[in-house]
């Protein structure tokens, strides 16, 4: 899940080649063989491939943060609902909606 997270966050900052290894193998759960032969490679390719993208996805992460910072954000709206609980303002439940939905 982590790493679909980081495609969506980073996946402009990847090749094209690179996008269709990631895309088939954790959006389409595509297997190594099956990739292998989609793109006409062989499996060891498909692994080296998938490997240094995930890498680079998880570069860009370490340097950019992007993933970890929206994980703290759904995390404290989720902690500042629970302790607005049955007292929510309606005005205040506005605000943390228009929040979500910038995620």
């Amino acid at each position: 899940m982590r790493m679909n997270y980081l495609y969506d966050f980073y996946h402009t900052l990847l090749t094209d080649k690179q996008r269709k290894y990631i895309e088939l193998y954790y959006l389409e759960d595509f297997a190594f063989s099956e990739i292998a032969e989609e793109l006409e490679v062989t499996r060891q390719a498909v692994y080296d491939n998938l490997k240094r993208s995930k890498d680079l996805l998880e570069h860009y992460e370490e340097n950019l943060g992007m993933y970890r910072n929206f994980v703290s954000r759904q995390s404290l709206m989720k902690r500042l609902r629970e302790k607005l609980g049955q007292n929510e303002d309606e005005e205040i439940a506005i605000i943390l909606d228009e929040l979500e939905a910038l995620d």
